[in-house]
Parts: C-alpha cells; structure tokens; sequence
C-alpha cells in the first residue's frame, strides 16, 4: 500500500487574513513547499453526508485571477464528476454555464471601469 501526503501552509495577519499559502504534495516530484494565492479544499463526511469545505485566498490575489480560478476549478470538478459517475452532461453543461458567466463577468468587469 502505498501513502500520499498534501501540505498547505497557510501564513495569516493579525486579522487572520491570509497573506501567504505555500503548498506540496507527496506525488508531485517536487519535494519543498511552492507558492501558490488561493486553494479550495472540499471533503465528503461520510458520517453527516454532508461538503465541508475550505476557500482561501491571498491579499496578493487578483480579482481577473480569481475569476479564471473559479471558472477553471468549476471545469475540472465537472470533468472529476463525470470521470467518477459517468453523466454524460456534467463537463458540457458546466462549460456551458461557465463561458455564459464568463461572458457575463467581463461585461460587469468592463462596466466598472
């Protein structure tokens, strides 16, 4: 059997805002902490059939960052959804909901300005 291990370094402000994030993992090949502005962590609890989660990111995070984060992160967890249950619509459905937010998002960007 074999053993796998993900570090997260979280460094926070007096605020408990985070303002550094270094992360590793075992299977990488990389064997030292790396840099990294956000993560999102969620994990089944089997006994309360229930999504905890974990969402942070830095103050060295940009909002155009952020918004490709989400949207790539909303796309790979459909691909991981439809790998792990075979619904045919999962990755098509969410791209799909993904480029028309997308879309949306850069309008509602532009209009700041």
């Amino acid at each position: 059997m074999k053993v796998s291990e993900i570090k997260i370094k979280v460094t926070v402000d007096d605020n408990h805002i985070p303002i550094d994030i270094k992360w590793m993992a075992t299977d990488s090949g990389v064997d030292h902490l790396v840099d990294c502005k956000a993560f999102n962590l969620s994990i089944w609890d089997p006994i309360e059939s229930n999504s905890l989660g974990i969402n942070l990111w830095t103050d060295q995070m940009r909002v155009d960052e952020m918004h490709a984060h989400f949207f790539r992160t909303l796309i790979n967890m459909a691909n991981s959804y439809q790998q792990s249950t075979g619904n045919p619509f999962a990755v098509e459905d969410v791209k799909a909901f993904c480029n028309q937010l997308a879309k949306k998002t850069n309008d509602w960007e532009e209009s700041k300005k």
